[in-house]
C-alpha cells in the first residue's frame, strides 16, 4: 500500500460529542478503503502534537470548519515549502459547516468520506495576518454582529403578534458606520475620514478581492496582495473567528499554500 493510501485520521473531540453515528460512519468508509491510524485528541494541544507527528501519513479532519481552520493554522506554522494536503468529513451544526461548504467539500458524511480516499488535491490560496492567524474563505472587517438563527415557537409567534398590536413599529436597524483607513498594497483606499460600513476580503486567484461598503455610497472593487487596516479598536472575523480589538493588522496572500481533497469534478475553488 502507498504513502498516499496511509491516513492519520484526527477526530475533533466537538464532532465526537454532536455526532457520534456520522464519526463511526466516516472511520468506517475510511478504514474500508486505506490504511488509517484513528486519533482521539482531548484537546488543541493534542490535536497539534498528533498533526505534527504525523509522519508520511496523509492528515484527515473529522469536524467542522473551526478543526480545519485549525489543523491549517498548525501546517502553515510548520513553515514547509508545500505542506500535505488536508482532507475534511465535516461533522458539527450547519453554522459551522459554512466554510466547508464555500470550498467544495461535500456535505454528506459518505460523500465527504468517499472524496478522503478518491478525491484529488488542490492548492487553495491563504491569506495570513501579521500576527500568524489565517483566512481560508472569507474576512470581514470589522466582525459582522450576527443575530441568533434559532427557529421561533408558536409562543415567539405569538408575543410577536401581541408587541405589534400593542406598539409601534421599531425603526428599521442602519448598519454602522467605521473609522477605518484602507490599503492596499500600499495604496489608500479609503480613510478614517470616510465612513465604512464594512470590508469583506476573499483570496481569489494568487490575489487578495477587497469589497470596501462606504457608508451611502457604491461599493469599492479593488485587488491587491497585501492589505492593510488600521484604525480605532476593532474587531475582525477570519471564517469562523473573530479576533481582536486590534488597531492595526495585514494580510498578505500565499498563493497555492495549502492543499485541501475535493471531489475530481469539482472546479477551481
Amino acid at each position: 500500500m502507498s504513502d498516499h493510501d496511509q491516513l492519520l485520521v484526527i477526530i475533533d473531540p466537538v464532532a465526537r460529542r454532536m455526532d457520534g453515528e456520522s464519526v463511526r460512519i466516516a472511520k468506517d468508509v475510511l478504514s474500508a478503503g486505506a490504511e488509517t491510524k484513528i486519533c482521539l485528541p482531548d484537546g488543541p494541544e493534542e490535536f497539534a502534537r498528533l498533526l505534527s507527528r504525523r509522519g508520511s501519513r496523509r492528515p484527515v479532519v473529522l469536524g467542522d470548519d473551526r478543526a480545519l481552520l485549525r489543523a491549517v493554522t498548525l501546517l502553515h506554522r510548520d513553515r514547509e515549502p508545500s505542506p500535505a494536503p488536508l482532507a475534511l468529513v465535516p461533522i458539527g451544526a450547519p453554522d459551522r459547516l459554512q466554510v466547508a461548504r464555500a470550498l467544495g467539500v461535500p456535505p454528506g458524511t459518505v460523500a465527504a468520506a468517499r472524496t478522503v480516499l478518491d478525491g484529488v488535491a488542490r492548492r487553495l490560496d491563504l491569506l495570513v495576518d501579521d500576527s500568524g492567524g489565517v483566512v481560508l474563505h472569507r474576512l470581514d472587517v470589522p466582525a459582522a454582529r450576527l443575530l441568533a438563527a434559532t427557529p421561533p415557537t408558536v409562543w415567539d409567534t405569538c408575543r410577536s403578534l401581541v408587541r405589534t398590536l400593542v406598539r409601534p413599529a421599531p425603526a428599521p436597524l442602519l448598519a454602522r458606520a467605521h473609522r477605518l483607513r484602507v490599503e492596499a498594497d500600499g495604496v489608500l483606499l479609503s480613510d478614517v475620514d470616510t465612513p465604512l460600513e464594512g470590508l469583506t476580503v476573499r483570496a481569489l486567484g494568487g490575489s487578495a478581492a477587497l469589497t470596501l461598503a462606504p457608508a451611502g455610497a457604491p461599493p469599492v472593487h479593488a485587488t491587491a496582495q497585501t492589505l492593510t487596516v488600521t484604525g480605532p479598536d476593532f474587531r475582525y472575523r477570519a471564517d469562523a473567528t473573530v479576533s481582536g480589538p486590534v488597531r492595526r493588522r495585514e494580510w498578505t496572500v500565499r498563493a497555492g499554500s495549502w492543499g485541501l481533497t475535493l471531489p475530481r469534478e469539482a472546479g477551481a475553488v
